[in-house]
């Protein structure tokens, strides 16, 4: 199970969050254009670094909360589900903020 366990908080990131959309209608999901490139541009940014940071040696990932499975350069997979995974949740987070605050704003 310690295998799984990054694995496993990124699905309890989605998971919580996913609330934000259908009920507070945060509307991330419903504009699949913006977020893959919203996406995009997080996880290039962030595998380039975390290449150069483990070729650096400046850190490394603990196997024994990684699955093995590794991209190129040494990544485990665990990062690149982090990276899609916490701006996602950020993004519907944000745009739940601002669904409620355009309410709130209507109401007055």
């Amino acid at each position: 199970m310690d295998r799984y366990q990054y694995l496993l908080l990124m699905a309890a990131c989605v998971a919580i969050t996913l609330p934000l959309e259908l009920v507070l209608g945060a509307r991330v999901y419903r504009r699949p254009r913006r977020l893959v490139i919203v996406l995009l541009i997080v996880v290039a940014i962030f595998l380039v670094w975390d290449a150069i940071a483990i070729a650096r040696d400046h850190w490394q990932y603990s196997e024994r909360f990684t699955t093995g499975w590794l991209l190129p350069f040494g990544i485990p997979i665990e990062e690149l589900a982090f990276f899609l995974v916490i701006p996602l949740c950020t993004l519907l987070t944000y745009e739940a903020v601002n669904a409620l605050l355009r309410k709130g704003h209507e109401r007055a």
